[in-house]
């Protein structure tokens, strides 16, 4: 023990007034001293900039669902949603690294806000989206703003589907279920989401359970989606892969007149077509044919036109499909289409390919935005989470107000709210959602995290 205690202060280092001069043997460099508050994080000026422009962060107060705190030194939801906004921009990937830019001395400036929150601030935050209910009248009139943003397009935007697992091996959360993933059965969650291809933006994004079908609850989504379209957004196509190739998803296209190219599920019957004498045409595509029927496949309210492509593995070392063992040599397709005779086969396949921009938004949300490593205990508060981190992807901190930097801009506004529409820029022929068959119409809470299933489990799709 100290035979005397120190008094707690102790002098002040003595300024330095001249650079410090270090010389390696090759070149010299110089270290020098400034009272200037520095961040490595400055380069979001431009974003936050930009994004006071837009008027979106007073909306966004008045959409969160949180009550105002009356503490005498609190933070407000609105604090708390820009600091949460503010990491992942940042590049953060857990609520931890949020809490870390607490020591950027510059970012409460950038924020407009007296200080960033901390992990347990951002833990409670989001533990107040408790409910289907409450994200939606959150995130909802969000997605509307993002494409309203967008220009008209006389042909129409693609509107493409897709599903994706976010392993979560301690299985300890909310949702996490043991579902089919591609390394295997684990614990993961299995959200459902929609990206306009030319756009590469997403436009809705729903969590779901790791143990449910793709399809599963994929009508309510279809029809919130539709009915949260801007009137100027018009679909020339919706695209999906044969997790979605279901005649309630595809009767509902039809109803509601919506071009559709769905990759079909190689079924018996389907096979047995392929192995059949059917007349393969060439295409302009080396060791790639085409076939066309008209099918209908059990449970299909009537027939359909089905496109056959089969691929020559020996000439396409990395084509799509499947192989057939009595048929080798092959890969082999099947595409379930609306679209009409004049268009032909061979453009079917091609636009259909076209949805790899899809999987181009999904595996960037993995590798660059940590989608799967983003969680917490609450069901709703991981998909409040996932649906801000969605919403910053390949956003752009500039405000530059080029085509391009324009619309990444816009995609990155998307997590901060928006402005809700006015009822008649609704899509008029979609349904509205107090018709959905979901727990999402229940907007008071009490329901089970999982959605009511509009789709085979995965026990009955084996």
């Amino acid at each position: 023990m100290k035979p005397k205690q120190s008094s707690g202060t102790c002098p002040l280092p003595p300024p330095v007034e001249a650079p410090l001069q270090l010389n390696n043997g090759r070149e010299a460099i110089a270290v020098e001293f400034t009272d200037e508050r520095l961040s490595a994080h400055a380069g979001s000026a431009g974003f936050w900039s930009w994004l006071r422009g837009t008027g979106v962060i007073a909306e966004l107060e008045r959409l969160l669902p949180h009550p105002q705190p009356v503490s005498n030194n609190h933070l407000t939801p609105l604090t708390k949603a820009l600091g949460f906004i503010h990491g992942l921009l940042c590049g953060a990937e857990k609520l931890t690294q949020m809490a870390y830019l607490r020591h950027d001395p510059v970012a409460p400036e950038l924020l407009g806000v007296p200080r960033l929150p901390s992990q347990s601030s951002l833990s409670r935050f989001l533990q107040g989206f408790g409910g289907a209910g409450t994200n939606l009248r959150c995130f909802r009139p969000l997605w509307q703003w993002a494409m309203r943003q967008l220009p008209s397009r006389r042909e129409g935007y693609s509107l493409d589907l897709d599903s994706t697992r976010l392993l979560h091996e301690d299985g300890r959360q909310e949702g996490v279920r043991t579902g089919y993933t591609r390394v295997g059965v684990k614990p993961c969650l299995h959200p459902l989401l929609a990206v306009l291809e030319e756009a590469k933006l997403v436009v809705q994004f729903w969590l779901r359970p790791g143990n449910c079908a793709c399809a599963n609850n994929a009508v309510s989504f279809v029809l919130d989606l539709l009915g949260n379209l801007p009137a100027h957004i018009r679909l020339r196509v919706v695209r999906a892969d044969s997790g979605f190739c279901w005649e309630e998803l595809l009767a509902l296209w039809e109803r509601q007149a919506l071009p559709f190219i769905v990759s079909a599920r190689l079924t018996t019957r389907i096979q047995s077509l392929i192995r059949r004498d059917t007349v393969w045409m060439p295409t302009p595509v080396t060791g790639t044919e085409v076939a066309e029927v008209l099918h209908q496949e059990p449970g299909w309210r009537c027939p359909r036109r089905l496109i056959l492509v089969r691929h020559r593995v020996v000439e396409k070392g990395r084509a799509g499909g499947r192989k057939l063992i009595d048929v080798p040599g092959y890969l082999f397709q099947a595409l379930v289409t609306s679209l009409p005779e004049r268009v032909a086969p061979v453009d079917v396949w091609r636009d259909y390919n076209q949805r790899a921009g899809c999987e181009g938004v999904i595996k960037e949300l993995d590798q660059h935005y940590a989608l799967p490593k983003l969680i917490v205990r609450s069901f709703w508060g991981t998909e409040a989470a996932l649906c801000r981190r969605c919403s910053v992807t390949t956003s752009s901190c500039s405000s530059s107000t080029s085509s391009a930097g324009w619309r990444r801009s816009v995609w990155a506004a998307c997590a901060s709210g928006s402005s809700s529409p006015p009822a008649s820029s609704c899509n008029p022929k979609a349904a509205r959602p107090c018709a959905w068959p979901s727990p999402r119409a229940n907007a008071t809470g009490g329901e089970e995290f999982g959605r009511n299933s509009t789709a085979p489990s995965p026990t009955a799709m084996q």
